[in-house]
């Protein structure tokens, strides 16, 4: 380019990279976000009247007198907002500019969406053949699946993961993030990066494609090879795990700790920490599969002893003796916890009456750092500089 896009003048890994975000909701923005914070220049297109989760309220943030959800403010760091209404010739044409110009392009659209607009990856490919266009969708681009609406609550119901989800003789039920919509957007930047590594060899760009189904079937790992490698189909066991024992919440004297003894020698361990060695050396528990067969003979055996003391003095003890255990927190008592045991999970973006908490991005670098620079941008919060910069030849 032989332009430089309004920037933030980031410092990161991908400092350079101009992604053009064309996505809403959380998969796609959750994406860019992250190729955002890691120094790419992220220009968010949205809509005249912004990204939806600007509304998804409660709960919300004052920002500038403003009231913002939180859940916008969760996924949109480090970007700039232009709004571009796509039926608008102008504003097309401004869309179309900037699709050429990008690095990558990130679109969240239904498949073939972006056609009418000559922004689809064929028509951005042909005035920029270089450029890395992700598209993620709820079902993929086949005959079958592109009409089909991409909700994550319907993928984690199509998918199988409410039926494993709740107690075993209970209604299915969700889990408590839309955890297939994040995987998508994980697995969309890793697309990205992959194919901008490839870039380097060949000059060229491609087409990234990631649904939330397929997603969802490699997220289920163990369960979904239950099935395809085993012939078993899962079934829901409330907090237990199919295959390990203990692996679930066990009641102390005051509530829950969780205890994951996930071999024999944790599970020793753990004999020794409770003051029963003599369960190491029954037949019916010394191994993994035998703890697993028995689990209903050796729970109560736990249980008992578990119930003496408080799960804060158990957990101590457990896991000094090196057997993973922990208590189920609140999400609150989990940042609290993450901050105890060092990881910072807070940082303050933007400063003012403009700065906005937000969870730290979970990579850390040696030599690079990840990079703070912009909080979530109000609509068209740089939507001037923007389009004067696209109307400038280049």
């Amino acid at each position: 380019m032989t332009t430089e896009p309004p920037s933030g003048a980031a410092r990161g890994p991908l400092s350079g990279l101009l992604v053009a975000d064309f996505s809403r909701i959380l998969a796609g923005p959750y994406a860019t976000m992250l190729l955002a914070d890691l120094g790419a220049e992220v220009i968010k297109v949205e809509g005249p009247g912004g990204d939806d989760t600007r509304t998804w309220a409660p709960p919300v943030r004052d920002v500038a007198g403003e009231e913002v959800s939180t859940y916008y403010l969760g996924v949109n760091r480090n970007k700039r907002s232009v709004a571009l209404d796509l039926k608008d010739p102008g504003d097309a044409e401004a869309a179309r500019e900037l699709a050429r110009r990008a690095d990558v392009v990130v679109e969240n659209f239904k498949p073939g969406g972006l056609a009418r607009f000559g922004l689809d990856y064929d028509a951005v490919a042909a005035t920029n053949p270089a450029v890395v266009y992700a598209s993620i969708s709820g079902f993929g681009s086949g005959p079958g699946g592109r009409a089909l609406p991409g909700y994550d609550l319907i993928v984690q119901a199509i998918s199988g993961l409410m039926s494993l989800t709740g107690d075993p003789g209970g209604d299915p039920y969700r889990a408590g993030v839309a955890v297939f919509d994040v995987m998508a957007g994980l697995h969309a930047t890793i697309g990205v990066l992959s194919a901008l590594n490839l870039r380097h060899e060949t000059g060229r760009g491609q087409h990234v494609e990631v649904n939330l189904l397929s997603s969802a079937m490699s997220g289920l790992v163990n369960q979904t090879s239950a099935f395809v490698a085993g012939g078993v189909v899962p079934f829901r066991m409330g907090n237990s795990h199919p295959s390990l024992f203990p692996y679930e919440p066990l009641p102390c004297s005051d509530g829950d700790l969780i205890i994951t003894a996930g071999n024999d020698g944790q599970f020793r361990k753990l004999c020794e920490v409770l003051g029963l060695p003599e369960l190491v050396g029954d037949p019916r528990f010394g191994r993994n599969e035998d703890r697993t067969a028995n689990r209903d003979e050796l729970r109560p055996l736990l249980v008992e002893r578990l119930r003496t003391r408080t799960k804060m003095e158990w957990f101590r003890d457990i896991i000094g003796a090196g057997v993973p255990c922990g208590p189920i927190n609140t999400v609150d008592q989990g940042v609290a916890f993450a901050e105890e045991v060092g990881l910072e999970p807070v940082v303050v973006v933007g400063e003012g009456a403009d700065a906005v908490p937000s969870i730290r991005n979970p990579i850390r670098f040696s030599d690079t750092a990840v990079d703070y620079r912009l909080p979530p941008p109000r609509v068209d919060e740089h939507g001037d500089d923007i389009r004067r910069w696209l109307g400038e030849r280049s």
